[in-house]
């Protein structure tokens, strides 16, 4: 598979890979066709294009992040530990595959929270009661959020967990067994419905608020609510002025205003 033009999450002035965070069970012991599952979702979140986050730990995401690595992506790891010694002499954990490690110096549950809140789209491999906090989080805070079926671990019962759970975060899971097809799937829907709000923390949203004044006006091309004093550029056609959320939506305007 060749590799595929970046999948981008727009920001005034810059366009920005997805971070696909992959969180799963750390244990050494696995069976290798969940390792082999791990390698190959690694695969395709390179060949589109996307940054590969993990616990920056063994096991399930140390396969992704090999997968990742060999397909020629980028790799991030969040680590637990103050500094690369600890890193390895403390949490025995990997350094090789990643491109760079975020020593956070958190501990193994607290950087958890940094895993989540820096990845776009979470995707659940195998794992236990780590991952299931990680799953937790990714879910209450409105996630985009996709699950490897066919991995052991939680992937057999969340839809039992999430049914148990009865809150509507915003929240959106996607399951596949086969990794490409669900990245296929999970960008699909990011980038058409779950970028408009990507988390709970996210402000520009479905909703206009037009007492306020923010988030009144709507990108035409991308259709981001805005706050047209805030947009980054704007243009005038028949008679109307059209708002922009960055520099990219602006340009795809200018090539085709009537569409």
């Amino acid at each position: 598979m060749g590799r595929l033009e970046p999948i981008t999450q727009d920001v005034p002035g810059q366009r920005m890979p997805l971070k696909i965070g992959v969180m799963g069970s750390a244990s050494p012991d696995h069976v290798e066709k969940h390792l082999q599952k791990a390698r190959q979702l690694g695969q395709a979140i390179a060949t589109t294009g996307c940054v590969t986050i993990t616990g920056a730990c063994p096991g399930l995401p140390l396969a992704a992040a090999q997968g990742a690595s060999e397909a020629g992506g980028t790799v991030i790891g969040i680590s637990p530990g103050l500094s690369l010694d600890e890193h390895v002499y403390k949490y025995y954990s990997p350094a090789e595959f990643h491109d760079v490690l975020i020593f956070t110096g958190s501990g193994l549950m607290g950087r958890e929270v940094v895993n989540i809140r820096s990845s776009d789209i979470v995707v659940i491999v195998g794992g236990s009661s780590g991952t299931l906090g990680e799953l937790a989080i990714a879910y209450d805070e409105g996630k985009l959020i996709g699950v490897l079926t066919g991995t052991g671990g939680i992937t057999d019962v969340i839809p039992k967990i999430l049914e148990a759970c009865q809150k509507e975060t915003g929240a959106r899971v996607i399951y596949d067994m086969q990794p490409a097809n669900l990245m296929e799937k999970l960008l699909h829907v990011y980038r058409t419905e779950h970028f408009r709000q990507p988390s709970c923390f996210c402000v520009s949203c479905e909703t206009s608020d037009a007492e306020s004044g923010f988030a009144t006006v709507r990108d035409p091309v991308c259709g981001m609510w805005l706050d047209p004093q805030r947009a980054v550029a704007s243009r005038k056609f028949n008679k109307h002025t059209a708002y922009f959320c960055c520099s990219s939506c602006a340009s795809a305007f200018d090539v085709e205003p009537a569409k």
